[in-house]
């Protein structure tokens, strides 16, 4: 194996597919990142048995070959490296990597002993690359880190027809996004509870190109996979990933049918003055909200502590409300809304509040809908 290939390409393919290695892996070759070099070029790929990484990168390929060396020691070198073409070649059991004046030579691990990467599903549909980014980012605002809960540390994926819904709880708060797409199937039904922090990074990682392919098995299931591809910088990135099992929850029934109360605030005021309130608030209590006379009042802090109080002007329909929220929870989904108006939709007091983003009525609704519940907080005294 030798080949050369573009530093910044190769340094940012390296990362992209060890950031996925385990940090304790269950068999040394697992932390390995494997090289390939072949008429297709160059070809990183990880996996550890749940998610797998495959970068192809354009290479001058002297010999065809393949290696298999430790991926985060790759991805340290690659990054440090000057800003000139790197040449690596196999040099007996270990590999040697050459950059400028820099010289690496790095120890083989067997890659007969490395895990056959899995195949991608057949492809599903396509979606624009930026809008799904966005789209997952706001997702997973609501997503569950807790592993004892591993049902609710996934993002339910729904695909009806021309539709993606993209559904995360934790318990507290759900957060649910659609957007348009492109279906193999024009009548295509079909749903996937994918890992949130794998559903995040490739997202965020595949928006060189246009658009991202789904692909995922008719049932939902079959062999448990779910494949994205898209451009990254230098060449066609691919990730699959195990689905989740266990049923996820049935949370659309979450969202109320009626509105009594409902507030309408700037976003960026609120989000300030929410801050601010909040420096006093002790860890897991709430800050609370009052709505009236056009005014949405923020306190927090109680007894003989540090206590704050601010007030943002709001545009309020229907009752007086008195609730309280867990600040971080609130800002949250505040900062995944685009608009610069916020709507609070409220049914009671003690029931949750929907937030949305209020778009001016000229603008076009092609962006899709984000929606964010969350669950009040009991107020001390």
């Amino acid at each position: 194996m030798k080949f050369r290939v573009d530093r910044d390409v190769f340094a940012d393919a390296v990362a992209w597919a060890a950031r996925s290695l385990p940090v304790r892996p269950s068999a040394p070759v697992l932390a390995g990142l494997l090289i390939e070099a072949g008429d297709e070029g160059l070809v990183l790929s990880t996996f550890d048995y749940e998610t797998s990484c495959r970068a192809t990168l354009t290479a001058e390929v002297s010999d065809e070959g393949s290696a298999l060396v430790s991926g985060r020691l790759l991805a340290d070198i690659c990054r440090s490296l000057p800003a000139k073409p790197v040449d690596v070649m196999i040099d007996g059991t270990r590999v040697s990597l050459t950059c400028g004046s820099a010289r690496f030579s790095l120890q083989t691990m067997p890659v007969e002993d490395y895990p056959s990467i899995p195949s991608m599903p057949a492809a599903t549909g396509t979606v624009p690359s930026e809008a799904f980014a966005h789209a997952v980012a706001q997702a997973v605002t609501a997503a569950g880190r807790d592993d004892m809960l591993p049902v609710l540390t996934g993002v339910r994926l729904e695909i009806e027809g021309d539709t993606i819904a993209l559904l995360a709880t934790d318990r507290f708060r759900l957060a649910q996004r659609e957007l348009a797409w492109t279906p193999g199937q024009p009548d295509a039904s079909l749903a996937a509870l994918v890992p949130a922090k794998v559903l995040g990074d490739t997202a965020k990682s595949l928006t060189a190109g246009p658009e991202v392919t789904i692909a995922l098995s008719a049932s939902g299931s079959g062999d448990g996979l779910i494949g994205f591809e898209g451009s990254g910088p230098g060449g066609m990135r691919r990730t699959t990933t195990r689905l989740l099992d266990g049923e996820f929850p049935k949370v659309r029934s979450l969202f109320p049918s009626e509105r009594l109360t409902i507030a309408k605030l700037d976003k960026a005021a609120l989000i300030e003055s929410l801050k601010r309130v909040s420096l006093v608030a002790e860890r897991n209590t709430a800050v609370q909200l009052a709505f009236k006379d056009g005014v949405l009042t923020l306190d927090a802090g109680s007894g003989d502590e540090a206590q704050a109080s601010e007030s943002v002007e709001a545009q309020i329909e229907g009752d007086d409300l008195v609730t309280g929220f867990n600040p971080q929870f609130l800002l949250d989904g505040l900062g995944a809304i685009d608009e610069a108006v916020v709507e609070l939709a409220f049914t009671q007091a003690s029931k949750p509040v929907v937030i949305t983003g209020t778009a001016d009525e000229s603008a076009s609704d092609t962006a899709g809908s984000f929606r964010y519940l969350l669950m009040p907080r009991r107020l001390l005294g």
